[in-house]
């Protein structure tokens, strides 16, 4: 696989205070596998270049997005990132295909720990339940969401733990798309979204944008 068929975007507000997400950005750069990019590096100002993130993407077979999960969510440049660059008529609506076919893998990271996430704790809901926007987003694109890779509890995670778990994420950087979780995963649902959905005039401005 192509370095350029993978694309790691990892946004994490306070990297060098990160101990799991600065081991994976650094271990994913290292291993070669990948374009990698520090999306707040490269856009301190929230300025992002859309033509360059939308060639890259367009190069890319698998897109990842690597983050920390922030109020259940992901963090505001990563956030501004999908309101800016996966334009209508570019990413999804009418004639927005650029992303069909593609891969995205969520590969996140929370504070609190596995067993918080459940109806009987703080957090109330199973992890899972939080994922709806990521899956939506993707199919919205025709893009086929992987099944994420999640490290709980980052505050507390020993050094053991986190290296295994960064050798993970970057074996499955270099064995893509040949991941036995792979195996019978669902095509991506098809979200066509009608012209009809936009007024004439709005559906007319995203296009002319997009091109």
């Amino acid at each position: 696989m192509n370095p350029s068929e993978v694309l790691v975007l990892t946004a994490h507000p306070q990297m060098e205070q990160s101990r799991v997400n600065r081991t994976l950005y650094k271990a994913a750069k290292k291993s070669g596998h990948a374009t990698v990019r520090d999306l707040y590096r490269l856009y301190p100002d929230y300025l992002i270049d859309i033509e360059a993130e939308r060639a890259l993407l367009l190069q890319a077979k698998l897109v990842v997005w690597q983050h920390p999960i922030h109020w259940y969510s992901m963090p505001p440049l990563m956030k501004l990132w999908v309101d800016e660059v996966l334009g209508f008529g570019w990413a999804y609506g009418p004639d927005g295909h650029a992303l069909r076919g593609k891969d995205l893998w969520l590969v996140s990271s929370t504070g609190g720990p596995d067993d918080s996430y459940r109806p009987d704790s703080y957090n109330r809901y199973h992890f899972d339940a939080f994922l709806p926007p990521y899956e939506q987003t993707a199919a919205l694109c025709g893009m086929r969401f992987l099944p994420p890779l999640v490290l709980h509890g980052a505050h507390r995670v020993g050094a053991d733990e986190l290296q295994v778990h960064a050798d993970t994420f970057v074996q499955h950087l270099g064995s893509y798309p040949n991941w036995p979780e792979l195996a019978g995963l669902d095509d991506c649902i098809d979200c066509e979204v009608p012209e009809s959905a936009r007024p004439a005039d709005a559906v007319e401005a995203a296009l002319v944008e997009s091109a």
